[in-house]
């Protein structure tokens, strides 16, 4: 079934985001947008987001079989992995620690570079090989954003690299995908995206952590459409996942001993839970923003291609009842949006100890014209506002960034620009990347990257060397202070020593004993620095205390 529209009228931005915008059929079952290549007119292919298959009982599915997981990419893969290994469970397969005897063996994927995608495909002709060599049959799945950029070619007979592709929106459809893989049933792929799918009724398996931190996924997708950005096209459009079922995680978390939890999403603090459910409202034909009135403001200086209703929970309640559960849980999220920053969000932060002193900022570039062809939705100047109102609201907060190296049409003023703004903030953390051109996006569409790949390096080692240079400054300011840590773990070079974070997330190595006592991961205890290394702090422990500063 086809639905034809004329899109001659309509502007790019609103083009871009089609593909992302779900539709209702005449009895009411989900579909999705696909472009045809045409000049004037698209068709919206709606094929079911469930399909048929997802009626079978999975409970039996996996009759015992071992899972392997490896996860490549950001946070949220590592949060996706939890939630895919309880998917797994629930459907009869046991996950273990060894590939060596495992029956299906699945990589999650990111697709945010091409460097991360070279990886993944190294290790899928390592399986290959394995496979042969060891003359194994198990089942390979390639999960994630990459499945869902490269999707069918994937499961091309002439590479044989994996059995499975499934991407984010998909995972409830694995164990059955791997079913039929086994019975030699057809092409077992699942990309479609999902306007609803935030897998809040799916409780994680985290077996890879260290029982002190937890990852909680908030929010899922993206509609920022960042010119260099693949992500919109590989998780889809935002949605945000029930308030009650995070706090409800939150609690369970509390009871199990966990001391701090990070809230994941690719733009948290856009963060607005509707109970309604009602459709974000997008005048496809015509392009008319909703009316003021039922619209969040934006902060001055800043601006975005979509609209968020006014109404239901925000980000900043949210953060606030979070931190109320339980006062001796750090609270941390990631990632954030500059553009989504309102005050009342920096004074959540500032009111409660337990919600940690850190943010991340990502400015992608300090240049107002590749701002500016990156579609971010602000300035330079708007930017160094924000930094300065986080300062002055939450003294002490500690801030990190993206930066990215040698974009569309980059020239040296612009570089400089970028090098001005990080000796500006002076970033205690940064992710800092030489561009790498993704296909689908805005930029590959309609710019060239066109930076030779020696003056993308050049640049790039020009920017971490300005945020060294300022980080040394930062960590040599702390010496002296006395700061609350959370312990996470043994140190990795003497078992004599703890590891643990601040709540403005700068590592310290402190001795395992205090006054006696033996410390533990999930031991809260005030450190005074004494010395500042490269990229973490030296410290005394002086004594246990919890988060609102009691001897214990």
């Amino acid at each position: 079934r086809r639905l034809n529209f004329n899109i001659s009228s309509i502007s790019p931005a609103i083009f871009g985001l089609i593909c992302l915008i779900p539709c209702k059929l005449a009895g009411g079952e989900s579909g999705s947008f696909s472009l045809a290549n045409s000049a004037s007119t698209f068709f919206c292919s709606m094929e079911p987001l469930m399909p048929s298959y997802l009626e079978q009982t999975t409970r039996m599915l996996g009759q015992g079989r071992k899972v392997f997981l490896e996860t490549y990419g950001c946070q949220m893969n590592t949060s996706d992995s939890e939630l895919v290994l309880a998917i797994m469970g629930n459907a009869g397969f046991n996950a273990t620690q060894t590939i060596d005897d495992a029956d299906v063996v699945l990589i999650n994927t990111c697709a945010i570079r091409e460097k991360a995608e070279g990886r993944v495909f190294s290790r899928l002709q390592d399986l290959k090989r394995m496979k042969k060599v060891q003359k194994r049959g198990f089942k390979v799945g390639v999960l994630g954003c990459m499945a869902g950029r490269l999707k069918e070619s994937l499961l091309k007979p002439k590479d044989g690299l994996c059995d499975v592709v499934v991407g984010p929106d998909a995972y409830r459809s694995l164990p059955h995908l791997l079913h039929n893989a086994e019975a030699g049933e057809g092409d077992n792929i699942n990309v479609q995206l999902s306007l609803e799918e935030t897998y809040a009724d799916v409780r994680p398996v985290r077996t890879g952590g260290n029982g002190v931190s937890a990852w909680v996924s908030i929010m899922r997708g993206c509609n920022n459409m960042c010119s260099f950005c693949i992500v919109p096209f590989t998780r889809g459009r935002e949605r945000s996942r029930a308030s009650h079922s995070i706090e409800d995680e939150i609690r369970l978390l509390s009871e199990q001993g966990f001391k701090e939890v990070t809230l994941l999403g690719q733009n948290v603090n856009s963060y607005n839970f509707i109970d309604s459910q009602e459709e974000p409202d997008i005048d496809i034909l015509n392009t008319r923003p909703p009316p003021l009135q039922d619209v969040v403001p934006m902060s001055p200086g800043f601006r975005s291609m979509i609209k968020h209703k006014a109404g239901g929970v925000r980000f900043a309640e949210l953060i606030e009842r979070i931190a109320n559960i339980d006062p001796e849980i750090r609270v941390r999220f990631t990632s954030p949006h500059p553009k989504d920053f309102p005050e009342e969000l920096l004074h959540v932060i500032a009111k409660y100890p337990n919600v940690c002193k850190s943010i991340h900022l990502p400015a992608q570039s300090g240049s107002n014209s590749v701002l500016e062809r990156m579609r971010r939705g602000y300035t330079k100047e708007a930017y160094i506002q924000l930094v300065d109102r986080i300062r002055e609201i939450v003294p002490g907060c500690s801030i990190s960034s993206d930066f990215i190296s040698g974009f569309c049409g980059e020239t040296e003023e612009e570089h400089r620009d970028t090098i001005d703004l990080m000796k500006y903030v002076g970033y205690d953390q940064a992710f800092m990347f030489a561009y790498s051109l993704r296909e689908k996006t805005h930029a590959h569409r309609t710019m060239k990257d066109d930076v030779p790949k020696e003056v993308k390096q050049r640049r790039l080692a020009e920017v971490i060397e300005t945020f060294n240079h300022g980080l040394k400054k930062n960590m040599d300011s702390m010496v002296g202070k006395k700061e609350v840590v959370l312990v996470e773990s043994v140190s990795k070079k003497s078992d004599q020593e703890l590891s643990g974070r601040t709540s403005s997330n700068k590592p310290v190595i402190f001795k395992s004993t205090v006054n006696g006592e033996e410390l533990k991961p999930g031991h809260f205890v005030e450190v005074e620095i004494t010395e500042a290394l490269r990229h973490s702090l030296r410290g005394n422990p002086l004594r246990r205390t919890n988060l609102s500063g009691s001897l214990l």
